[in-house]
């Protein structure tokens, strides 16, 4: 029996470390560490309000269903640490003298809970008590303060995604930001924003792999989205180099490369298939035609194009396959907006080679 006992305060003690764990990967480790607690509730939240979500129409609706999906998991995430704190603790005050199971478990709940009702024994369980009490305040503390953090990345990423699709027009399109650059303004400070974009991947990369339920954060508007901002970033990149006439600034080669570079470390860290090496002449989701419409427009508006059309198409092709197949399953994933350069269709079924990629449950599911 003494065994027993041994063994049960040995589990209590490692069932309590492990929530710990979880707690200090998900809320103190300065950097992306993946967790197993925090991926089992997410997980099981998603699972559970994803039938609701998809009967849910029409777009705008089933957005606003979505965007409680964050928020349900950081609610739900503390009270299966205190419970399982709670639970870790009962089979320690049952290993060090308390036979009553519903005593242990009234005592453990009283302690994390700092209620108070429950009085220890001795002083080893009022010990024990102490320590509990304090986790308990700690896994609090820990929360209070995360979600601060949480929304002041989210609200520094949303500056730049509301500046930049509210200049894109509706649809958002790189072609119509890049129109009203050149009626409303110039061209020539689209060179200022280079570094203002950079940095913007710079920041997402970190806090969208740190802060691993932010990527899910839904825009305060349904048409609005990380993703599909980053997409019309990259895509006006991507037309400036390789079909307007105008100077080349090299700040806008390393924007694309740390867009795309920021876009595929988020979906390795999720754990989502994509083209790791994609050669130039790689097919990619937009076709001849939609180029073709984009370069007409600009040409309408007097925006100066190479006179080469086919050479324009195929070096934006060769820009594009570096970040085509990342944006796609991460807009599968994040559930974005439809958008003419983002099309529905894509995004449900993506062939990278031989491979189909898996749809959004079996996505979220690697993470």
């Amino acid at each position: 029996m003494d065994i027993v006992r041994v063994l049960a305060f040995i589990a209590g003690l490692i069932i309590v470390f492990i929530m710990l764990g979880s707690a200090i990967r998900a809320f103190v480790l300065p950097r992306n560490a993946r967790d197993f607690v925090t991926t089992v509730v997410f997980r099981g939240v998603f699972i559970i309000m994803t039938p609701w979500v998809r009967m849910t129409r029409p777009y705008r609706l089933r957005d606003r269903a979505a965007a409680v999906f964050v928020p349900v998991g950081l609610l739900v995430l503390p009270i299966v640490w205190l419970t399982v704190v709670a639970a870790g603790y009962t089979l320690m005050y049952w290993a060090v003298g308390i036979d009553n199971w519903s005593e242990a478990l009234t005592l453990s709940g009283s302690s994390i809970l700092t209620l108070g009702f429950a009085v220890p024994k001795d002083m080893t369980m009022t010990i024990m008590a102490f320590s509990e009490a304090t986790i308990g305040l700690i896994l609090v503390a820990l929360l209070i303060a995360y979600i601060p953090t949480m929304y002041s990345a989210f609200s520094r990423r949303e500056l730049v995604v509301t500046s930049l699709l509210s200049r894109a027009g509706s649809p958002a399109t790189a072609y119509h930001m890049l129109g009203r650059f050149h009626s409303y303004a110039s061209l020539s400070l689209l060179d200022d924003l280079w570094a203002e974009w950079e940095n913007w991947f710079h920041d997402i990369e970190e806090s969208h792999t740190s802060l691993a339920p932010l990527p899910f954060f839904r825009s305060p508007k349904p048409d609005r989205s990380w993703v599909l901002a980053a997409c019309i970033l990259l895509d006006t990149v991507a037309l400036v180099i390789s079909t307007l006439d105008v100077p080349r600034n090299p700040r806008a080669g390393f924007c694309m490369r740390e867009g795309w570079m920021t876009l595929r470390y988020i979906a390795s860290f999720f754990g989502l298939p994509y083209n790791e090496n994609p050669a130039s002449t790689d097919p990619i989701s937009i076709t001849k035609a939609q180029f073709d419409e984009a370069y007409d427009h600009l040409a309408q508006l007097g925006v100066p194009l190479k006179p080469d059309r086919e050479l324009a198409w195929r070096d934006f092709a060769g820009w594009r396959v570096n970040y085509d197949s990342v944006i796609m399953v991460l807009a599968q994933l994040t559930m974005a907006p439809d958008a003419p350069w983002m099309p529905e269709k894509s995004r449900r079924r993506v062939t990278i080679g031989k491979q189909r990629l898996v749809k959004e449950k079996e996505l979220f599911k690697k993470w």
